[in-house]
């Protein structure tokens, strides 16, 4: 990036202020921790759902109190963000704490799922029943179920944003990948139908599609240091995307100015997938 680049990303950077509440599912790590700390640096407080035990909890307090430094409120999770009872015990306890009307941005971040092939002579290493609804329940239909309950109790504010992160892998298969590609053609099916049914509302819905992003969900893909490989070689720009490339992305989408956009997927890689 040349120095001319910087300064106006550096300007936009400074003067972009937003207001309201986002709630993170996903918040304390890789593009959740990212868009988290961006979005709060920016004006917005924050509710961050996310799930860790002891020995990543760390993570989830460091973004918490980075949120604070910058004079936001931060409210945080330590859940399973895709279980229906959690968050309708989530969405009564923050209606109680901030109030209707209060949300300007929802992201659904959540990777986690099973990475098994459908098919192998041994019984044993293929996707069960179980793992594949799971996968398809927390990366996929866990949105609907937030969308669901953050409208009927009237939490979404007028021009409030939603996004969901996918991959190219919605239409891509990789070995071992089948259940989470999956997943992410169903979450980009849900975002459509969300735009189409919040359209009147004043809701947009979009998927957010990153390139190749060296994130520990990323680590746990069996192909993912061949995947990085190839982002290097092929992406115009000869580097791999950032968490914080798709948090100036959705910063820049959460303003009143992106109303006309919605229902679509958008890619947040430098021209990579044009490869």
């Amino acid at each position: 990036m040349n120095i001319k680049q910087e300064s106006i990303l550096e300007e936009i950077d400074i003067n972009l202020k937003l207001d309201g509440w986002a709630i993170i599912l996903g918040a304390s790590s890789g593009f959740g921790a990212a868009t988290a700390l961006k979005l709060a640096k920016h004006g917005m407080d924050i509710i961050g759902i996310h799930l860790d035990m002891k020995s990543t909890l760390q993570n989830a307090i460091n973004v918490k109190n980075e949120i604070e430094s910058y004079n936001r409120k931060a409210i945080f999770f330590n859940t399973n963000a895709a279980d229906i009872n959690n968050i309708k015990n989530i969405v009564s306890k923050i209606k109680q704490e901030i109030g209707t009307n209060s949300i300007r941005v929802l992201l659904h971040s959540l990777a986690f799922g099973s990475l098994k092939p459908y098919i192998d002579e041994d019984f044993n290493n293929i996707v069960n029943k179980d793992q594949l609804e799971m996968t398809l329940n927390v990366m996929a239909n866990s949105l609907v179920y937030w969308v669901q309950e953050l409208f009927l109790n009237n939490m979404f504010k007028k021009h409030a944003r939603i996004f969901a992160m996918t991959s190219i892998g919605s239409s891509r298969n990789w070995k071992y990948y089948g259940p989470v590609s999956a997943a992410k053609a169903a979450l980009e099916a849900h975002i459509r139908q969300l735009a189409l049914e919040l359209a009147p509302y004043y809701i947009t819905a979009n998927a957010i599609c990153a390139g190749v992003t060296d994130t520990p969900a990323l680590r746990k893909i069996p192909s993912s240091q061949d995947m990085i490989e190839k982002s290097l070689k092929y992406n115009p720009f000869k580097r791999l995307t950032t968490p914080e490339d798709v948090a100036n992305a959705i910063l820049a989408l959460s303003t009143e100015l992106t109303y006309w956009i919605t229902g679509n997927t958008i890619y947040v890689d430098g021209g990579e997938f044009l490869t």
